[in-house]
């Protein structure tokens, strides 16, 4: 019993910082057609945000203020910059992408230096949940995963904005012909993405190793649960994520951590196999 409850709890506990990470993967992907691989990077500037925090002997809660703002601005100087320049070109997307990430890891080791990095513990005292002493701090990570997507579903879904940004989503041409700012709507999107990743990374930077290399340890499954879900539809993400985070949590408590990549990766191109647009998905 103990194990189950163990299990379950480490389970959620990486599908939604997964999740934290993929929505604003998917939101990019999915308004702009764009695969941005520099978005581990997002992430691993907001993990150093905390670094910079901390050396400044500032409290840890300010990062969670300051991660998203810096890589919102990032994001808007980026999308300025080169990304607006690329999307008609999908490919290009990839390349331009892959470049950024490329010199955004480089600045880290230029300022940081190529060594890891290690974040003190806000929250060092466990908790009790169900007869298992759980880290407290973990549960926060749940409780701000759970938050911010259920603000990012409220907003998708029950405002103006959401509305016009799945109507581009639907028909990009059509949504611009009924008057909507498609230029502005990407700008913001980008921004809204990077600062999503920004969060994620000032989380968990405390309950992670936080190096240079870091950013492509949440890219790749995030990108699998994206493909596996689908990103016709913002639950798809969820879906996407709940079956990979699920799969490798389950398999490497009883495996080893090789053993649970394999079968993620499996599960992966079974579901895309079989659907192609994934398990909640339309075609493009």
């Amino acid at each position: 019993m103990t194990f189950a409850v163990e299990l379950g709890l480490d389970t959620l506990s990486y599908s939604l910082s997964l999740l934290l990470v993929s929505l604003g993967l998917v939101i990019i992907f999915g308004l702009m057609n764009v695969i941005n691989m520099a978005h581990g990077e997002f992430f691993l500037l907001g993990a150093y945000s905390v670094v910079a925090v901390q050396q400044l002997h500032m409290p840890y809660w300010l990062t969670l203020l300051i991660a998203p703002l810096m890589l919102a601005v990032v994001g808007l100087i980026l999308e300025e910059l080169v990304i607006r320049h690329v999307y008609h070109r999908f490919i290009d997307t990839i390349l331009a992408t892959w470049g950024i990430s490329i010199a955004l890891k480089q600045l880290i080791v230029i300022v940081f230096g190529p060594t890891s990095q290690s974040i003190v513990n806000p929250l060092p005292e466990p908790v009790h949940v169900l007869g298992v002493v759980y880290p407290s701090f973990r549960l926060f990570i749940m409780g701000v995963a759970l938050l911010i997507s259920f603000a990012t579903f409220w907003v998708f879904y029950r405002t103006h904005i959401g509305l016009a940004i799945r109507g581009v989503i639907a028909n990009r041409p059509m949504a611009a012909s009924l008057g909507l700012n498609t230029r502005r709507m990407d700008r913001w999107t980008f921004a809204f993405g990077a600062a999503l990743a920004g969060l994620a990374g000032a989380v968990m930077a405390p309950i992670m190793s936080v190096d240079p290399q870091m950013g492509g340890g949440f890219l790749i499954p995030a990108f699998l649960s994206i493909m596996v879900g689908g990103i016709a539809h913002l639950l798809g993400v969820v879906l996407g994520v709940a079956l990979i985070g699920t799969t490798g949590t389950v398999i490497a408590s009883v495996d080893t951590q090789v053993a649970s990549q394999v079968a993620v990766f499996l599960l992966a191109i079974v579901v895309i196999r079989i659907w192609p647009e994934g398990l909640i998905g339309r075609k493009r």
